[in-house]
């Protein structure tokens, strides 16, 4: 993990309650990890400056929000130019219902996570992505249920 930014045990510490609970006050959040109310904000938004925290957000049970069908969808492009990658990148941006875009190696060149809300509007949005530019080859990959969705490992390292 070359990349990983300095993180002291306070701070991990502050990362796994925060992943644990995004909502959390300061005050109970300052308790948790035994350090004061100021030092635990000026910690949290330290976090948030420098990057390690990106977002909090609620996580919504998409078939609640009557999103039937949650599906995988690998992309193949016809050139792996980056100039080809971008542009389908910038193709997909505006759909709200492609939730997640992976950059891949291998035989596919993008993951995405879909969201529709039958299988006849998962249909419509694969004959979408068949429309754009440069797509060579699309696979879809509907789910039948999540069975994870855990946190992510904090490392351990010094302090």
């Amino acid at each position: 993990m070359a990349d990983t930014p300095d993180l002291d045990a306070i701070d991990r510490r502050l990362l796994a309650e925060l992943q644990e609970d995004g909502r959390i006050r300061i005050n109970e959040l300052s308790e948790r990890v035994g350090i004061s109310q100021p030092n635990c904000l000026r910690r949290v938004r330290a976090l948030r400056s420098r990057g390690v925290i990106k977002a909090i957000r609620a996580t919504i049970d998409e078939r609640l929000l009557g999103y039937e069908v949650v599906s995988f969808v690998t992309i193949q492009l016809d050139s792996q130019h980056q100039s080809a990658l971008q542009a389908f990148e910038a193709a997909i941006m505006p759909l709200p219902w492609v939730q997640q875009c992976w950059r891949l190696s291998g035989d596919a060149d993008f993951l995405l996570k879909c969201v529709s809300t039958g299988v006849e509007g998962m249909s419509q949005q694969l004959r979408q992505f068949a429309a754009l530019p440069g797509v060579r080859a699309i696979r879809s990959f509907p789910s039948l249920g999540q069975s994870k969705d855990g946190p992510l490992p904090i490392p351990t390292g010094p302090g």
